[in-house]
């Protein structure tokens, strides 16, 4: 079936719409699947999996949101499948014996009269957990595969006998600035930067002052000279799994498939490659990201990609992608029109407040020292190693008088490198909100199914303005499957 007679049966009033259900569950120490479908449907002896019936007991409706943020700060989205329990029969289900929890599901739409390989995945997610919902039913919790990030990067320790041997060994990505090294041998003063082979250790610091050391880049360590005074920081470029990278898609790719629990990580088969690439080669920056205790996956990559202004999102095929909240949106847009939309349904739901200025702070002294404790170094080369971080603000003086705006804005911290990173982003961002942005809200035909979260579109309509086009970025998509409407949020 190709993608043209998808779209026009999800348009046809005479489609016959039924909602496959495969979720993975352990039943009595087993793991297993069951089968659940909104209407009856058995395979046939040629389908994948053969000859097998789908109990029609499952409620789909909404099953599941997708969403943007516009905090920047990302979350993982939710949904609900209903499964009817009126006889009792599944009581069982919501016992000790069946386990749902961090196991996968996939949701496939088709019709009554379709072989199960014409299906078209819908959702590709995690069950959180079964609930009861009221005496007659059950409701599995479902989550995006996001979930399967919120274990630590690492959990290794040094182990050994001396005083450091419970603490993490420490992981290095991209390029960072005076980090505090792992001790690993005092005898022959030898420490730590990242678990595994690295590009390189730019320099080594006692107190500030470059000091001599050799590196063994494919350990991940490095050798002292000489005893030092004071405090030990390095600057290095880190993990080089085979090749070094520094950019916000290197990296996310890097630790989703390379960290965390083995059995939890992505695959390339996880992850939305084209979507991925095209990110990249639009985004070259330079970040960085060391994590000396516990950090999970997905905050470190939260970090990583939201110093971009950017998300990661997993795609109803349960496909990860990294979206920038920007106008316009990704590839051509996408044309909506009043037909489009279901009993003049658009309406307004917020408004965003502008800014007058926007204030980056970038390549992050991992390593805060006291200016006391830097003797011997130049004043420029003292108030460096003293701060945290240094700075990038943009204003826009229109914007500050025409809404009485404060100039001086609450910092937003980065893991860009670079001042000209760092400025260019801060431009980007206040150029993006220094005017108030409203979201809109209309259900949609099944024409609309096929949009996807970040994507361009032109909205016409006799309303709010919007009678010559206006360009907009989709930012939620809630689709009813069964009835082949999709409720869309966009951002004007």
């Amino acid at each position: 079936m190709t993608e043209t007679q998808y779209l026009d049966w999800l348009k046809s009033q005479t489609a016959f719409r039924v909602v496959l259900i495969e979720a993975a569950v352990q039943i009595s120490g087993v793991e297993s699947v069951v089968y659940l479908a909104t209407k009856p449907f058995t395979t046939g002896a040629a389908d994948t999996p053969a000859n097998t019936s789908y109990l029609p007991i499952a409620t789909v409706g909404t099953l599941f949101t997708e969403q943007l943020s516009l905090e920047g700060d990302g979350a993982l989205s939710a949904g609900l499948l209903e499964i009817d329990n009126t006889s009792g029969a599944r009581d069982v289900w919501a016992g000790q014996g069946y386990v749902w929890t961090n196991r996968s599901i996939k949701a496939y739409i088709g019709d009554i009269r379709w072989s199960r390989s014409d299906f078209h995945v819908i959702f590709d997610g995690i069950v959180a957990d079964i609930e009861p919902r009221g005496r007659n039913k059950l409701g599995l919790k479902l989550r995006d595969k996001l979930q399967r990030l919120n274990t630590p990067i690492s959990e290794a320790k040094l182990g050994g006998a001396g005083e450091n041997q419970d603490a993490l060994l420490p992981v290095t990505f991209g390029q960072v600035f005076n980090v505090t090294p792992l001790l690993v041998e005092p005898a022959t003063l030898k420490y730590r930067v990242h678990t595994g082979e690295i590009d390189s250790v730019i320099e080594v610091r006692d107190n500030g002052a470059p000091v001599a050391f050799t590196a063994d880049v494919a350990a991940g360590t490095f050798t002292l000279a000489a005893a030092p005074a004071g405090a030990v920081t390095a600057s290095v470029r880190g993990d080089k799994a085979s090749t070094y990278g520094e950019t916000v898609v290197q990296l996310v790719k890097r630790i989703v498939t390379g960290f965390g629990k083995a059995s939890d990580r992505f695959t390339d088969a996880d992850l939305d490659l084209p979507s991925l690439a095209t990110f990249d080669s639009a985004n070259q920056q330079g970040v960085g990201l060391p994590a000396a205790d516990r950090l999970n996956v997905l905050p470190g990559c939260q970090q990583i990609t939201g110093s971009l202004g950017a998300q990661l999102v997993m795609s109803r095929l349960g496909l990860l992608r990294i979206i920038k909240v920007a106008l316009p949106g990704t590839g051509a847009p996408f044309f909506i029109r009043p037909e489009h939309m279901l009993d003049d349904s658009l309406q307004p739901t917020g408004r965003t407040a502008a800014v007058g200025a926007v204030k980056l702070g970038f390549c992050k002294n991992w390593t805060v020292q006291e200016a006391g404790t830097l003797a011997g170094l130049p004043d420029r080369h003292k108030d460096l190693f003293s701060k945290e971080w240094l700075t990038s603000t943009k204003t826009d003086a229109p914007a500050i008088a025409k809404f009485r705006l404060n100039a001086d804005p609450v910092q937003q911290d980065t893991l860009l490198l670079t001042r000209a990173d760092a400025e260019a982003e801060a431009q980007r961002r206040l150029d993006l909100w220094k005017v108030p942005r409203t979201t809109y809200e209309f259900t949609g035909v099944p024409e609309l199914l096929q949009l996807e979260l970040g994507q361009a579109v032109t909205v016409y309509n006799p309303r709010f303005g919007m009678s010559a086009g206006v360009q907009a970025l989709v930012i939620s998509l809630a689709p009813d499957w069964e009835t082949g409407r999709v409720k869309v949020g966009i951002l004007v």
